[in-house]
């Protein structure tokens, strides 16, 4: 009932006109940039950043949730229209939706595709409002131990899900985490790295980090390509509805999607992709029409369409209670709490209540706001598939100068915005995950000053960190994450050499 009472509160802070606003502009900008390839939500997010440091908290942070959830709608029409899809969990999606578009019936897959994630969403937000609460009065009993675990935990998941390397994606922590050691110790007030540079001395901005690795990274790897696309859009054919039949199809994948969707995303190590294509590959052994996979089955599409918009859901429990960012999205959406001073966790739900439910209630509304937007609006993002490359990418790049600038007006900021955008496109060309980086510098302070606390506490001894149950468990796991990979890889050059 506490919860029921804390949501009524919620949807009365997220139906104020200037949070609906906020909302509206969320999904739509999501939804846009959902639709253009190579552009995802955690760019726009990344862009907005030094923009929205001014504007209200609670409004800002529910426009980069409905950017979020957008960014997860829009994939899926040039998925399925153009076989691009805009963000990689809309992989699944294209494997079927493309050719029931060749195939004259784009509407219904269309439609199959905007339906499901708003059922997925719906449920799944549900999930998040009712197991939010527990795991914060879990979480409450943390010791700094515990947290130091946590994020050893999160370091090591994160690190070995972004891109095909795991020591890749520890190189790319790494660098975080030796940038989050620049500026002022707070425990001892010594200055470190600042190389004599007074603006260093508050650390690096992870604003400044995350626009120049996602935004200005991304405009430079693109111009080094010259590549121009050769897709055709393909025209809508036919009526945009489902038929009774397509319906009946389709509920089942989009209650499977969503219970696929929503716990995977909310794993330490889950993200969109794993439960997008489980969900495929379930749809395609229970599918009673085996002779249209392969030809534009529509429930290779409802599926994976409601496992993508679920886990985005499921993304923000780890986020909301623990502080822990499970997705390149999640990492920029923490970076945007810390910008106003807010530490996502058990904490923030006594301390800012309205902020948090407010954000869970404005989900419900974003979900519908999102079902009215796609449907009759896919002519228009059909169009902005037209915007010339190099128009956009320039714009871009003028934005987020102009955003940094905004922000910090400051020589030395603005060349570590360029410094970073360099470092982005020689990590994209080597193919070197960048969300890892952003991961290393935002939590990498938070686990020195859990680590350095617990030290205190037992008086310098490490053995602290692996006494207690839950950090001892903690570390097991990351111990086994950090591992397997490895071994894993070791496993198959084995196989290979005995063939």
């Amino acid at each position: 009932m506490d919860v029921l009472a804390a949501l009524g509160h919620g949807f009365l802070v997220a139906l104020e006109p200037s949070k609906l606003f906020f909302a509206l502009i969320g999904v739509f900008l999501g939804t846009a940039v959902g639709v253009l390839p190579g552009i995802g939500p955690a760019l726009t997010v990344a862009l907005l950043l030094p923009v929205t440091f001014k504007l209200d908290p609670t409004g800002s942070i529910i426009m980069f949730a409905g950017i979020y959830y957008g960014g997860m709608y829009g994939g899926s029409t040039t998925a399925i229209l153009i076989n691009a899809p805009g963000e990689s969990a809309s992989l699944a999606t294209a494997l079927e939706g493309n050719k029931m578009a060749k195939a004259g019936r784009g509407g219904p897959a269309l439609a199959t595709a905007a339906i499901g994630s708003f059922v997925a969403g719906t449920f799944a937000t549900i999930g998040l409002a009712f197991l939010a609460p527990w795991l914060v009065e879990v979480a409450v009993k943390f010791g700094p131990w515990d947290y130091f675990a946590l994020m050893v935990l999160a370091f090591v998941t994160v690190s070995a899900t972004f891109g095909d390397s795991p020591l890749r994606g520890l190189t790319s922590l790494a660098l975080g985490l030796v940038l989050g050691l620049v500026g002022i110790d707070k425990l001892t007030g010594a200055a470190r790295m600042s190389f004599g540079v007074p603006e260093l001395l508050d650390g690096v901005e992870i604003t400044t980090l995350a626009v120049g690795l996602f935004a200005v990274g991304e405009a430079l790897f693109v111009v080094s390509k010259r590549h121009k696309g050769d897709d055709v859009i393909q025209p809508i054919k036919g009526s945009l509805w489902m038929t009774r039949e397509d319906w009946r199809r389709s509920w089942g994948p989009w209650l499977r999607g969503t219970l696929f969707g929503f716990p995977i995303g909310a794993l330490p190590a889950g993200g969109a992709e794993v439960p997008t294509f489980l969900s495929y590959s379930t749809e395609k052994r229970l599918c009673k029409h085996p002779e249209e996979w392969g030809k534009g089955a529509i429930e290779g599409v409802a599926g994976p369409e409601a496992a993508n918009n679920a886990s985005a859901a499921g993304t923000l429990v780890p986020l909301l209670t623990l502080g822990l960012p499970t997705s390149a999205t999640a990492a920029i959406m923490l970076a945007g709490f810390q910008q106003y001073g807010l530490n996502p966790g058990p904490l923030l739900f006594a301390e800012k209540p309205d902020l948090v439910w407010g954000l869970i209630a404005s989900l419900f509304i974003a979900n519908a706001m999102l079902l009215i937007i796609n449907l009759p609006l896919v002519g228009l993002w059909v169009r902005l598939l037209a915007i010339p490359q190099p128009w956009l990418y320039a714009g871009i790049l003028v934005f987020a100068a102009m955003g940094t600038m905004a922000a910090k007006a400051s020589v030395v900021e603005l060349s570590m915005l360029f410094a970073f955008g360099f470092l982005g496109f020689l990590m994209r060309r080597y193919d070197y995950p960048v969300a890892p980086m952003v991961v290393g510098l935002i939590l990498g302070p938070m686990a020195e000053q859990q680590l350095r606390r617990a030290l205190q506490i037992s008086l310098g001894d490490p053995v602290v960190l692996i006494e207690n149950p839950i950090s001892a468990t903690l570390l097991a796991i990351a111990a086994v994450a950090l591992l397997a990979p490895f071994a894993m890889q070791g496993l198959n050059k084995f196989k290979a050499n005995e063939d």
